[in-house]
């Protein structure tokens, strides 16, 4: 079983309030515009993390991190990419890719909006965690925990802050 923590849209900031939530999991994922190095350098000083560059990020952080990040955790496939869309609708430069080959699980951030919703015609959870950074018009700054147990997602958490 992992504990994994769900991030997005940091936009150069990070906080001891988001480092407490990461010490308590065993890893943690970025869905992009991280916007400064800083951010997942303090992440990767205390757990893993897989990431991706978002559409503010420099080429400092697309030389770190790539467009898309796929792999498999557990029993379970992850595509983690930017800018994706939300189902029915996605994202051009994604939609022929996730047809023809879906995750278990598609993270997108991009929106600072924060939806978890089933694609059942994919078979997949489309999961935005909102954002976690202080830059943008959302309200309240979110990210998310849950666990993947073998193939299986459970306990999902909303961590929630205020924008201040």
């Amino acid at each position: 079983m992992k504990r994994i923590l769900l991030l997005s849209d940091t936009h150069s900031y990070i906080d001891d309030a988001i480092l407490k939530h990461v010490k308590q999991v065993d890893e943690v994922w970025h869905a992009g515009d991280i916007g400064d190095l800083n951010v997942t350098d303090q992440i990767k000083a205390l757990k893993p993390l897989k990431g991706v560059y978002g559409n503010i990020d420099d080429d400092k952080v697309r030389r770190e991190f790539p467009l898309h990040n796929k792999f498999k955790c557990e029993d379970v496939v992850v595509w983690i990419t930017h800018i994706g869309g939300y189902p029915p609708k996605y994202n051009n430069r994604v939609r022929d890719e996730l047809i023809a080959n879906p995750p278990d699980i598609f993270i997108c951030g991009h929106s600072h909006i924060l939806k978890v919703m089933p694609d059942k015609k994919l078979n997949l959870l489309h999961i935005n965690p909102g954002a976690v950074g202080k830059h943008g018009f959302h309200k309240v700054r979110t990210m998310l925990r849950f666990k993947i147990d073998g193939n299986q997602i459970k306990d999902l958490e909303v961590i929630e802050f205020e924008k201040s």
